[in-house]
């Protein structure tokens, strides 16, 4: 378990975590998200101890992790996939990590094989692809089979079969009782992994709750109708109070009545439906309405399908 306490970290005037206090508990995967700067990597490296907190404390197990004796094999961390010397093979990297702890070289072919790595366990690791170098740092944080495990964009620059591999790994290691937080900016890989969601924006905590929980606090969920009297229907629904969009010739979202009631009513009118879909809101919708006011980075708009482009003048 990692439980973090009026956790707050200072570079001069900048505050990067402010006040933050959350529970990662076992048997859960806790996905960890949140806008760029919004203090989730200065979060992560307090956990294990490579930033010290300028208040507050975090533990993991009731332990600060530069008290624990062998942290390899209580807590496993990917944080940057690049932390490697580039000279040595994957091989070797992991077998000078293991022997830090005593770990034996048995462990080594393990990970090498559970991560997929064996085909360039022989080759040295700066001349990985992306992809490899996420699948040997994954490998580093399985060395010591421990109890929690901390991934920062585990599935950057994974192909396919390799999101769904760690997609699959998170939920095992979840269902064996370790405690999992885990960071993505992937909402839909989110969504597919994750059991409780928390989010920082600015440094604070904006919400702590299951992903399930959250969806429907910051979300409003739909009907999508499809009909040849679409246009029909939808006057009559708003007359009755209902919020109705236009999403083609035939078709409408509702937002208000259940789609039961909508159902109903056009049988009443004696109007044919071809779909009556109900549809709820996406982690990705939660997510985009809880930091629409911290983020810290704004993109300009971009313009919808069609719009001239602005010439240039020089």
């Amino acid at each position: 378990m990692i439980t973090a306490e009026g956790l707050s970290k200072r570079y001069g005037p900048k505050t990067a975590v402010d006040d933050v206090s959350f529970t990662v508990r076992p048997g859960t995967v806790t996905g960890f998200l949140g806008p760029n700067g919004a203090g989730k990597s200065t979060t992560m490296r307090m956990i294990v101890g490579l930033d010290r907190p300028s208040t507050g404390r975090v533990t993991v197990n009731g332990q600060e992790y530069r008290g624990l004796r062998a942290p390899l094999t209580e807590v496993g961390v990917l944080l940057d996939a690049k932390a490697v010397h580039t000279g040595r093979t994957a091989r070797n990297h992991l077998r000078a990590m293991a022997a830090t702890h005593g770990i034996p070289a048995s462990r080594v072919d393990e990970v090498i094989e559970i991560t997929g790595i064996g085909s360039v366990a022989r080759k040295r690791a700066g001349g990985f692809s992306l992809g490899m170098g996420q699948r040997l740092g994954i490998a580093a944080a399985l060395l010591g089979d421990p109890h929690t495990l901390i991934l920062d964009e585990p599935v950057n620059g994974l192909d396919p079969e390799g999101v769904l591999w760690v997609r699959n790994f998170v939920r095992h290691a979840a269902s064996e009782g370790r405690t999992v937080l885990l960071s993505s900016h992937l909402m839909s890989e989110m969504a597919q992994t994750a059991d409780h969601i928390i989010v920082l924006g600015r440094g604070r905590v904006l919400a702590d709750a299951p992903l399930s929980q959250l969806v429907e606090q910051w979300t409003t969920a739909q009907v999508r109708v499809r009909s040849p009297r679409a246009v029909e229907l939808g006057e009559l629904l708003v007359a009755a109070g209902a919020v109705v969009q236009g999403s083609g010739h035939d078709t409408i979202d509702v937002t208000g009545p259940e789609a039961w009631w909508i159902g109903d009513l056009a049988a009443e009118r004696g109007i044919a439906l071809h779909e009556l879909t109900p549809t709820s809101g996406s982690l990705e919708d939660a997510y985009l309405a809880l930091t629409g006011d911290a983020v810290e980075y704004r993109t300009r708009a971009v313009p919808e399908a069609g719009t001239p482009i602005p010439e240039v003048v020089a």
